[in-house]
């Protein structure tokens, strides 16, 4: 999911240092295995663009090493830190976003992806995750209006509606222009996100993003952009 074009900024590089937990992400402790793996799928309902996700954690040491196959047993990805005495420890890898989600489904099929990964302490891990390629409804904005430009930049609260059977919400604000961002994880329960206060300013533009978390990890996000109201 995109906003602004900005993926350069958030969720942007193909190796970010951040990882989310999701509920269908496998998690273990003990040497053999890694922490955290997961594969999920992500779309933007009104640029009608998708992408694939993958989010790891290694163990305590770093990974030297990282090998995902799909199902069939092909590789979609395989890479390493030759020279680092560290390692990377979390992962967070994305395909770029064509407009027809078939071509993101198409290279990565539905099914059991297997991860296989080395430290740098010798150590081999293993786990796999599930990618689905069912999309979630979207959300539905109630407050503010796409387009609306009188917005109070000292006092907003966000409200939107839900389809039934959502895992969780996301919620992110982005000035236009600048690198400041709010991101927040929601239970599906909430309604309404109280933005902080001191965050907007009067006079600027903001654009919205809500999107939809399935049980399988997958996202369906919808935008809106919006202005706050002139000082006077």
């Amino acid at each position: 999911m995109k906003i602004k074009q900005r993926h350069d900024g958030w969720l942007a590089s193909a190796v970010a240092l951040a990882t989310m937990a999701l509920p269908m992400a496998t998690s273990a402790t003990e040497d053999g295995q890694f922490e955290q793996v997961s594969v999920y799928l992500e779309r933007n309902v009104q640029d009608r663009d998708a992408e694939i996700k993958f989010e790891v954690t290694g163990a305590n040491e770093g990974l030297t090493a990282l090998r995902v196959s799909a199902p069939g047993e092909r590789t979609v990805i395989d890479l390493k830190t030759p020279d680092s005495k560290l390692g990377i420890r979390k992962l967070t890898i994305e395909s770029p976003e064509p407009a027809d989600d078939r071509i993101v489904k198409a290279d990565f099929p539905a099914g059991a992806y297997r991860f296989e990964g080395s430290t740098n302490k010798g150590v081999r891990l293993r786990g796999e995750a599930r990618l689905s390629h069912a999309f979630p409804e979207p959300a539905m904005f109630e407050y503010p209006r796409s387009g609306q430009k009188d917005v109070s930049a000292t006092d907003l609260t966000v409200r939107w509606s839900v389809p039934k059977g959502i895992e969780s919400c996301v919620i992110v604000i982005e000035q236009d222009g600048s690198p400041y961002e709010i991101r927040a994880l929601v239970p599906a329960s909430t309604k309404t996100f109280a933005v902080p206060k001191g965050f907007l300013r009067a006079g600027q533009a903001y654009t919205l993003a809500i999107g939809t978390v399935a049980k399988d990890g997958n996202r369906s996000f919808i935008e809106a952009e919006f202005s706050t109201a002139r000082e006077r």
